[in-house]
């Protein structure tokens, strides 16, 4: 029998993390029976009863492998740590503790996958959240796309299933601050989507909080392409030429009508304000490319563990 998988980080997810062990569990008795099922958990330091029952799962299922961060290493390096202990056949990269992908959808994964797939990516192409919100998602997608070297779909996020040699593929990117999805979609591979709609939260609150989207935007921005730097470097011989234009025009004007040419404080404090604040924006962009270098040279575990509970192996190595 083939092994199926899945994984699902946690955060303070007392009110889901049980319901969300006993949904996958009667899928797979009741639809994937012909498949053995891997639960990996990855408790983000939780301050609630998460912990505690997690610990009860492992103890009482031995399918459910759980892995307790020292602390809170946020959502993207747990999952990827996380994704180290899968050792299925196929990996459900990310089913969130909270339910809104829906679990019953790892069927039409499975079914695709076995039809030759080797990742099969959920498509949230109907969203239960606001429309700003909505919005914002479009908006980086189409930054994001317009600047890579390679196309990752405004609706797809980590809830897809992956083949063995894909995850190995994701795995041996050497990321301090991994961006799944982007990985997911550079790898190349044959894929298909399947479209569903993505719920809105029931219990809890959500750990995906506004400042951790924006984070997470700017981390697939600057992991996958070198584009800003590049619009930079046009940005800066353009606004250099056009000074010069003004420059000729000025000195142009000034001697065929003196009483018309620029002049005045004003002129030159808009003139200053402007320069200034494109090369903030420019040091800005500058910076999150060196920030990106340093983490990448100092080096260190993506997380570090507190305890593992039915876990005897060693991670797998990227």
């Amino acid at each position: 029998m083939k092994l199926i998988s899945v994984v699902t980080p946690c955060f303070n997810e007392e009110d889901n993390v049980e319901e969300c062990y006993r949904t996958v569990s009667a899928l797979f008795a009741e639809r994937l029976p012909n498949y053995r099922l891997e639960h990996v958990f990855a408790d983000n330091c939780s301050t609630d009863r998460t912990p505690e029952i997690l610990r009860g799962l492992a103890q009482k299922d031995p399918r459910v492998k759980v892995i307790l961060n020292a602390r809170n290493f946020g959502p993207l390096r747990s999952t990827f740590n996380a994704l180290r202990y899968a050792s299925g056949d196929a990996v459900v990269v990310l089913l969130p503790a909270d339910m809104q992908d829906p679990p019953e959808l790892i069927t039409d994964f499975v079914r695709h996958w076995e039809n030759g797939y080797e990742i099969v990516a959920g498509a949230r192409t109907q969203r239960e959240e606001s429309f700003l919100m909505q919005i914002g998602r479009g908006a980086f997608y189409r930054i994001v796309n317009a600047l890579s070297d390679f196309e990752i779909s405004p609706n797809v996020g980590e809830f897809q299933l992956v083949d063995k040699k894909v995850l190995a593929a994701v795995l041996s990117f050497d990321d301090r601050y991994p961006y799944i999805r982007g990985m997911l979609a550079s790898v190349g591979f044959k894929r298909i989507q399947v479209d569903y709609t993505w719920r809105a939260r029931k219990r809890g609150v959500s750990w995906f909080n506004l400042p951790r989207l924006i984070d997470q935007a700017f981390n697939g921005i600057f992991a996958f392409t070198r584009a800003p730097l590049r619009l930079c470097t046009m940005a800066g011989f353009a606004i250099a030429a056009l000074c010069l234009l003004f420059t000729l025009i000025s000195i142009a004007v000034y001697f065929l009508n003196p009483s018309a040419a620029p002049r005045g404080v004003t002129t030159l404090i808009v003139a200053i304000f402007f320069l200034s604040s494109v090369q903030l924006i420019f040091i800005g962009i500058l910076g999150e490319y060196v920030t990106s270098i340093h983490a990448q040279v100092r080096g260190g575990p993506i997380v570090i563990e507190r305890e593992r509970f039915n876990i005897d192996e060693e991670p797998a190595t990227r």
